[in-house]
């Protein structure tokens, strides 16, 4: 995965970019799977390496290939995802260890969903009751989220009939064209 991120930060081929990083969300289901999340790793699969693909292989039919070279100094963009990486490292340093017994999911939400979603729900598979029910508004809201982006992108973006757009050639229109009467 990090060599993934790795060249798709090196890269300026912006096609190349959106295949490699469907390949990322691939992998990242991969390791979802392998911590025994398969319903995050199936999302993952469905939002990151389809539909996110999907809307900017859309994207890119409608603006250019390849990213323009910024004629500014862009340190400040570099500076800020540092600062915010470290951030949200520092914050994870005082969570549990992974499977840890005194972990506040594995005191409370665990024994809850055992001893008690059979009747809450009405479902007498665990796994399902708490996908089904539990987890039913992030899935929704998971929706909602890829519908919105996919609607900003259009709208952003625009589908005009003969626009010309950046990166892309310019109609060529016959300097000797008579107009008609």
């Amino acid at each position: 995965m990090a060599a993934t991120a790795f060249a798709i930060i090196r890269l300026r081929n912006l096609f190349a970019v959106v295949m490699l990083s469907g390949i990322f969300s691939l992998l990242a289901a991969s390791l979802y799977v392998l911590l025994s999340a398969v319903d995050v790793a199936f999302t993952e699969a469905a939002v990151g390496a389809g539909i996110s693909t999907l809307l900017m292989l859309a994207t890119l039919a409608i603006t250019s290939e390849y990213e323009k070279k910024s004629e500014r100094s862009n340190w400040l963009p570099k500076v800020i995802v540092f600062v915010t990486g470290g951030v949200l490292i520092y914050g994870t340093l005082d969570m549990p260890l992974y499977g840890a017994a005194d972990a506040p999911a594995n005191l409370h939400l665990i024994p809850r969903f055992i001893l008690e979603s059979g009747t809450e729900i009405g479902i007498p598979n665990i796994v399902t009751s708490v996908l089904a029910s539990y987890r039913g508004y992030d899935t929704l809201g998971e929706t909602v989220v890829i519908f919105t982006a996919a609607i900003g992108v259009l709208v952003l973006l625009g589908r005009g009939h003969n626009r010309w757009r950046p990166g892309m050639r310019k109609p060529v229109v016959p300097e000797d064209r008579e107009e008609e009467v």
